[in-house]
């Protein structure tokens, strides 16, 4: 069976989910909306928690708000929201992140980064930082070519951020 007709199989099975588990996201975590939430229960590999906070995000992408600075060798990023529960969606997001990226274990996500990202892990460094409203995200790297990837990578985020789920759908973007 091909890639394809695997994820499309995959993205079948997801969208059936989704009728079963978006009220019970919603439920968890009023105040904040999650329509149209998917779950990736299908990837084998922990990613249906990691994917219900990746789509609350998407759900609640205007109340983020975020600002990207170049630094030499990286980028030091800052997320934050003024409503706790999106505070802490996106503070679980980035420490489940690079914990993914500590241990290996790939992300299912449309990013041209992410896989350099991961397949690079040993090569750039990760830090952040909890701030009551969010967190500041550095990441640098020695080497020249990794670089432009890790600024690359926040502007995909700053992307999502900016225009949600829709934001998705640009052509130089894959499963990945």
């Amino acid at each position: 069976m091909n890639r394809q007709l695997r994820l499309g199989i995959i993205l079948f099975l997801l969208t059936l989910s989704l009728a079963f588990t978006a009220g019970q996201i919603t439920q968890a975590t009023p105040r904040i909306a999650c329509q149209g939430c998917m779950m990736d229960g299908g990837m084998m590999d922990g990613n249906r928690q990691d994917m219900g906070i990746v789509h609350q995000l998407f759900a609640n992408h205007s109340l983020i708000r975020r600002t990207v600075k170049e630094i030499p060798g990286g980028v030091r990023t800052v997320t934050e929201s003024d409503i706790p529960q999106v505070t802490a969606l996106i503070q679980a997001h980035v420490k489940s992140m690079h914990r993914r990226v500590d241990e290996g274990r790939r992300f299912a996500m449309m990013s041209r980064t992410l896989p350099i990202m991961f397949r690079n892990a040993n090569r750039y460094e990760r830090k952040f930082e909890l701030t009551p409203k969010g967190i500041v995200v550095t990441k640098t790297s020695d080497d020249p070519n990794l670089v432009p990837v890790l600024r690359e990578h926040s502007g995909e985020v700053s992307g999502f951020v900016e225009g949600g789920k829709p934001w998705m759908g640009g052509g130089r973007r894959r499963w990945w």
